[in-house]
């Protein structure tokens, strides 16, 4: 079985489409991971969405910040913006079962025994694996529940920066969300600056990609963490680290690794719709 995980779609069916050809995917005996923003940008939103519900247990998606953007909008708590493609999914005869689904996937996935850690954005300094899990699943049930109109409501924000095991209410499972899915930088204290989209090098004094913060809590021996999100960083590969945001939609590229066995990179070419920026 052959373990593949392709960083963010954004709409982009064609590609990911040719993309699991090239590599001969096979869902009867491989399994495909997808780091999260299935949709919005891209002119394919619906049909990601139908293809990825269609592979059931086959395939597992992390959500990414789109993916909620796109549950808020049809919840009515949140307007599309100029650059949004999500009003074919708003409109599909089927939006009712494809939304249910998205709201029911998780924020983290963990496979132990094949050593990776799968989320969108990253892994906040602060927390251990097993922090981040709890918090997960904390924000997981809220999103599946009774409470999910409600949180949609009191989502939007950047407030708290700053992460305390005794936060309650909406203000902790906003920064839960913010920080699995919106995350690039922090302070030197793990602080989230989610104000700047610029690639490594680029950002004000004092903001630090969240995975150079020091004193980040350490990874338990042997795991790595995928992730995407971050267009504008691409293709990185350090110690316990694999991002796979290789800008499908601003032209660039749409990337899958292999997990199981010695990690292998698959890249192809994409026509690109928007005019380049931070995914």
């Amino acid at each position: 079985m052959a373990v593949y995980c392709v960083g963010d779609i954004q709409g982009c069916q064609s590609e990911l489409l040719a993309l699991l050809d090239n590599v001969r995917f096979d869902p009867a005996s491989d399994r495909l991971w997808l780091v999260g923003d299935l949709v919005n940008r891209g002119p394919q939103s619906v049909d990601v969405l139908r293809f990825v519900k269609s592979l059931g247990d086959s395939a597992v998606t992390v959500l990414g910040n789109h993916d909620i953007h796109l549950l808020a909008a049809w919840n009515g708590a949140a307007q599309l913006k100029t650059a949004d493609t999500l009003q074919q999914v708003l409109e599909a005869p089927d939006n009712e079962e494809l939304l249910e689904w998205l709201r029911r996937r998780p924020l983290l996935h963990h496979d132990a025994e094949l050593g990776y850690v799968m989320l969108h954005a990253g892994l906040l300094p602060a927390w251990t694996l097993d922090d981040a899990i709890v918090c997960a699943r904390e924000a997981e049930a809220a999103l599946a529940g009774e409470r999910f109109p409600a949180l949609m409501e009191n989502l939007y924000g950047d407030e708290p920066s700053t992460w305390s095991p005794e936060l309650q209410g909406w203000d902790r499972l906003r920064f839960i969300i913010n920080a699995f899915t919106r995350m690039r930088y922090c302070d030197s204290k793990g602080r989230l600056l989610l104000d700047y989209k610029g690639a490594p090098g680029s950002q004000p004094p004092g903001y630090l990609p969240w995975f150079e913060v020091p004193q980040r809590a350490a990874l338990p021996g042997g795991l790595t963490l995928v992730s995407g999100h971050w267009s504008t960083l691409g293709f990185h590969e350090q110690e316990g680290l694999v991002t796979l945001d290789t800008g499908c939609l601003w032209g660039g590229q749409l990337t899958a690794v292999r997990l199981d066995g010695p990690r292998q990179r698959f890249s192809l070419p994409c026509k690109g719709s928007m005019t380049p920026g931070p995914g």
